[in-house]
């Protein structure tokens, strides 16, 4: 028997590698012979460095940086098992939950800390970057980044414009200083699970925005300076990011490493089944479990358990997703290739209590699991 445990995070409770853990520790009560094959994964947003690094045996590397605001911070970039692949999460120093509620001005802040990330992985000599885009807290498209790699983002007197997307509106001439010799001969994929466009009532202001802490008349400047942004990337550097789909993604951090890093914009759980291997470790599979803390209808809007159910689906292997939740609409994600759904909550439980108790409730779920398993048959 050989089953492949591939999960997300179950946020706030147990990180993929937990969650994949506690689940193969429940199976094994029931079958102790079956090889088990435990692959954390995520779908681009927080958690996937973890999770690439885990599945890969890499290592986490720790430096100072600046956070949105400009203040230090010590933030990791990873390492995979590779050794030619690096992953850097924005979350990890431009993230929302590094800021109090006050302190979110996305006209302000900047994704300058991430640049610091990107520069120090590139300094190991690698040959892959990947980028997760989930979490940010700020929408100045990648300006802060892209200076923390040496382009020069100036006014039109000459001076380097300030950071945050209030910023952009100044903006009138790019220098690329060393940024192409830094990323020269290194292949660029940002996890990008949106396709909204950069400007516009869907763009990176008005979706994004007030989540951040945009005010409506903030939303307005931050609109109307992304697109100025656009132009000038338009002129300067023959780069057309204004319609591009998935350009909005992280505050218009999409455009800019499309701009100025020539980066591939990929679906998250794309890059994490690469990076993994996933495929791979399919071979000779008899079942495949996957979950994420909540299973409903958005998880098949290219969340972990119907991104690794549908490749699962395409080796005729069965997928049982596992959750802390299973919402009314999940029924969906039968059409997706996951064939049957288990909640790890026992009965009647607070949210409170299912996130103290989460890898205990796994592990419990993956004995259940199993015993649905040799009900059906099966042995060691």
């Amino acid at each position: 028997m050989k089953i492949v445990i591939a999960p997300d995070s179950f946020k706030g409770s147990a990180s993929a590698k937990q969650v994949a853990e506690a689940l193969a520790r429940g199976w094994r009560k029931v079958f102790p012979n079956a090889e088990l094959v435990t692959v954390p994964m995520a779908d681009g947003g927080e958690g996937t460095m973890e999770a690439l690094v885990d599945a890969t045996g890499g290592k986490m590397q720790e430096v100072e940086v600046s956070d949105p605001l400009g203040r230090p911070l010590s933030a990791c970039y990873g390492i995979l098992g590779d050794g030619k692949t690096a992953v850097v999460e924005v979350a990890a120093a431009s993230g929302l939950p590094l800021l109090a509620p006050s302190e979110r001005k996305p006209l302000q802040t900047t994704t300058y800390g991430t640049g610091q990330l990107i520069r120090a992985a590139l300094k190991e000599g690698v040959e892959r970057l990947l980028i997760g885009l989930g979490g940010s807290a700020t929408v100045d498209g990648g300006a802060g980044l892209v200076s923390a790699l040496g382009a020069r983002l100036l006014d039109a007197d000459g001076q380097p414009i300030g950071p945050g997307g209030g910023s952009l509106g100044s903006l009138a001439q790019i220098q690329l200083g060393e940024l192409p010799k830094l990323i020269e001969g290194v292949e660029v994929l940002a996890a990008c699970d949106v396709d909204n466009p950069l400007t516009g009532p869907n763009g990176a202001a008005a979706v994004f925005g007030p989540q951040k802490g945009a005010a409506p008349q903030d939303v307005q400047v931050l609109d109307q300076n992304l697109a100025h942004y656009a132009q000038i990337i338009s002129k300067e550097l023959q780069v057309e990011v204004a319609n591009l789909p998935g350009a909005g993604a992280a505050g218009g951090l999409g455009a800019g490493l499309v701009a100025f890093l020539g980066a591939k914009l990929i679906p998250g759980i794309q890059m994490v089944i690469e990076a993994s291997k996933l495929e791979d470790k399919l071979e000779g599979c008899d079942l495949v479990i996957t979950g994420e803390g909540k299973l409903d209808g958005q998880s098949a809007g290219g969340k972990t358990p119907v991104g690794v159910a549908k490749l699962a689906e395409k080796h005729n292997i069965p997928v049982l997703a596992v959750g802390g939740s299973i919402a009314e609409d999940a029924d969906v994600l039968y059409q997706h290739g996951i064939g049957a759904m288990l909640s790890i909550a026992p009965g009647p439980i607070s949210l409170e209590k299912a996130i103290a108790d989460g890898e205990k409730l796994l592990e419990e779920a993956g004995q259940r699991a199993a015993k649905l398993f040799a009900l059906a048959g099966w042995r060691d």
